[in-house]
C-alpha cells in the first residue's frame, strides 16, 4: 500500500474546493499549481533519499544500484531502469527524425534499433563478457 503524504491531500483537497468555489475557468491554473507543489515535493523526496544513500555509502554500506537482481544477471534495478528511461528518452528525437527522413520504413528501423540495444542490455551480455575478459586477464579499461 502507498503511504499518503498529508500535507499534499490538503494541498489537492483545498485545490478542488477551490476548482469549486471559482468554476471551471480557472482550471487548467488550479491543476498547473498543485502539479507544481506536486513537482517540488517530488523533487525534495528523491533529493533527500538520493542524500541518504550517499551517507550509507559513505559509511561503508553497498550502493542499492550495486547489488544484484534478484533475478540474476548482476545488473541491478535502478540501474535497467536508468538504462530504459534513457533509451526512451533519446526514442523521441530518433523517431522524430527516422520518421521525417525515412518515414514508416526509418521509424520502423530506429524503432528495432531501440529494442535490440533494450534486449541486449537486459540479457547482461556486455556484462558477462567484461567479466570474462577480466577473467582472461585482456581487460576492457
Amino acid at each position: 500500500m502507498a503511504t499518503h503524504d498529508p500535507e499534499l491531500r490538503k494541498e489537492l483537497d483545498a485545490t478542488l474546493q477551490t476548482r469549486k468555489e471559482l468554476g471551471p475557468e480557472y482550471e487548467s491554473e488550479l491543476v498547473e499549481s498543485f502539479l507544481e507543489k506536486l513537482d517540488t515535493t517530488v523533487d525534495q523526496r528523491v533529493r533527500r533519499q538520493f542524500a541518504e544513500q550517499q551517507m550509507q555509502v559513505a559509511r561503508g554500506a553497498q550502493p542499492p544500484r550495486a547489488r544484484a537482481a534478484p533475478g540474476g544477471g548482476g545488473s541491478g534495478y535502478a540501474e535497467r531502469f536508468g538504462f530504459a528511461t534513457v533509451s526512451l528518452v533519446l526514442a523521441v528525437p530518433l523517431s522524430a527524425i527516422s520518421a521525417v527522413n525515412a518515414g514508416l520504413t526509418g521509424l520502423i528501423v530506429s524503432w528495432a534499433g531501440i529494442v535490440g540495444v533494450n534486449a541486449v542490455h537486459a540479457s547482461g551480455f556486455f556484462k558477462r563478457s567484461r567479466q570474462n575478459a577480466e577473467q582472461d586477464g585482456d581487460g576492457w579499461e
